[in-house]
């Protein structure tokens, strides 16, 4: 039996109104890859920095025993003096320097007060090459690199400091499942050589690739923990949300209705001049879930921000909204007009970090609270809750910031935000990526409930278990065209031939 490399006891962390931990105790054996499981705002992160020292000693309650002896960490810089290092779902390198310069960032090796870059750039080529990394050099840039490459060059830089703890939040979040199945092989590879890791991550499948031993976090508790081999997918879900969910995706009943939005020989070039998209044609219908597949690369975005009135080219074609043509040139006379858009990109265009869930929730809309010249702060008020009741955000107020919400009610104050002016044409692109089992489930059944009230909903979509479990047809696109069409509504179609014409192939007969 391995030994006991850390041990919580009753940590307790509380914020203004909130009881974030609730005495978390767990064990972690040396050489394992221990998975840390929980739905978003279960306590994941939290628990990371108070181990990593981000919640210095006296932030919280409780203990922190580490090789057997109780530690108490003021920063960061203790921590990882102590062996601990954590890998972030947001990078922390210096994209402007160099490979080797991002390792040795903060522990730098120098001789008579001169930096030895010979030996540093020696022992940045031994961890690349430890690394799988053979084609890049000490010199590269970090910003030329891709984020998969980025990943495990932050990992040299934890190792580099004899960390023998890693703990890694999210790590395949955005990566490619070439990617994926590299940094796996890679942290075997570590287990191995006896460094030890805590990973934290959604994806159920990945965690069960992985980890040697699974733990479960559930409203800032500790639920339990067990091997893998003695664990399924399924009791692991049933812990995550404290019940059962038999069924991931919900009946949807009401037949689609007239048509809403038709889209002929929609043609989209770049600013270079370059074929985006080429003659996309497809119409959506009131209360129908029209899915939207293809790889990276296929045009899937593109479509949907062209839809918005978010042009980053040249477009030709024609669409029609209630059988009139439209022509448009922003998202703000796509609001107008009854369309709206949940981004891919949660962080960068659906919320604004500084600004409230009310502020949020009210920003594209603010002209209908307009009294006079001022806001009508308590028409505000009233239209943003009754929205965070119907969506059921869970939040401590409407005066709380968007970051200090979990993704998954992130998510829905995006939602909101689109919904307080109820559109026709709701266009979700990824509407669940980053968001844990639970929160899926209920973004589900929200999409379900508008589509009986007759919106017509646009989903795209990386999961193909997702598209083929809420669509009533599926489009495939490769290369910036639709290669196939299928109706879905008898869920027969099985992922593989959604596959072939996603990679631009065709079924033989």
């Amino acid at each position: 039996m391995a030994e006991i490399l850390l041990e919580t006891n009753k940590i307790i962390k509380d914020f203004p109104g909130v009881r974030a931990l609730d005495e978390i105790s767990f064990k972690v054996r040396e050489n394992e890859i221990h998975a840390l499981c929980g739905e978003n705002g279960a306590g994941k992160s939290t628990l990371i920095k108070v181990l990593s020292g981000v919640y210095p000693t006296g932030s919280y309650e409780g203990e922190i025993i580490l090789n057997g002896e109780k530690k108490e960490f003021a920063n960061i810089h203790e921590a990882e003096k102590n062996g601990i290092a954590v890998i972030h779902q947001e990078l922390t390198l210096f994209e402007e320097l160099n490979v080797a310069e991002n390792i040795f960032m903060g522990n730098e090796i120098s001789h008579k007060g001169y930096m030895d870059w010979n030996e540093m750039f020696s022992q940045t080529r031994n961890w690349l090459k430890k690394l799988k990394l053979e084609g890049v050099k000490p010199s590269t840039k970090v910003g030329e690199l891709g984020v998969g490459k980025q990943q495990l060059i932050e990992i040299a830089k934890a190792l580099n400091k004899n960390s023998n703890l890693l703990i890694l939040d999210e790590p395949t979040a955005s990566l490619t499942d070439s990617e994926v199945e590299l940094l796996i092989d890679i942290l075997r590879d570590l287990r191995d050589e006896g460094v030890t890791c805590i990973y934290i991550s959604h994806k159920l499948k990945e965690v069960f690739e992985i980890a040697d031993y699974i733990s479960v976090l559930r409203d800032g508790q500790y639920i339990g923990g067990d091997e893998k081999s003695n664990l399924s997918e399924r009791e692991v879900v049933n812990m995550m949300v404290g019940r059962s969910i038999e069924q991931m995706f919900p009946n949807k009943s009401k037949k689609a209705g007239k048509e809403i939005l038709r889209v002929e020989n929609l043609n989209l070039d770049n600013n270079e001049g370059q074929q985006i998209l080429e003659n996309i044609n497809f119409e959506l219908h009131e209360g129908e879930i029209l899915g939207i597949f293809g790889l990276i690369g296929a045009g899937r975005t593109e479509v949907a921000n062209t839809l918005f009135g978010y042009l980053p080219g040249s477009k030709q074609g024609k669409i029609y909204l209630e059988g009139n043509e439209v022509d448009i040139r922003s998202p703000k006379e796509a609001l107008e007009k009854g369309i709206a858009l949940i981004s891919e990109d949660r962080k960068r265009f659906g919320i604004i970090p500084p600004m409230s869930v009310k502020e949020n929730i009210s920003i594209s809309f603010l002209e209908k609270f307009k009294n006079l010249f001022v806001i009508d702060e308590n028409e505000e008020i009233v239209r943003t809750s009754e929205m965070v009741d119907k969506l059921r955000v869970k939040t401590a107020s409407l005066n709380t910031k968007i970051v200090n919400l979990s993704g998954g009610n992130q998510q829905k104050v995006i939602l909101a935000k689109n919904l307080l002016e109820t559109p026709e044409v709701l266009i979700m692109d990824e509407p669940t990526r980053g968001i844990d089992v639970g929160a899926k489930q209920e973004i589900y059944e929200l999409m379900n409930s508008f589509a009986e009230n007759d919106m017509g909903i646009i989903m795209i979509s990386s999961e193909l278990p997702e598209v083929l479990g809420m669509s009533d047809r599926i489009l495939v696109m490769h290369e910036g065209e639709i290669t196939k069409e299928f109706d879905n509504r008898k869920k027969d179609i099985s992922q593989e031939e959604i596959m072939v014409y996603a990679t631009g192939g065709e079924m033989n007969g």
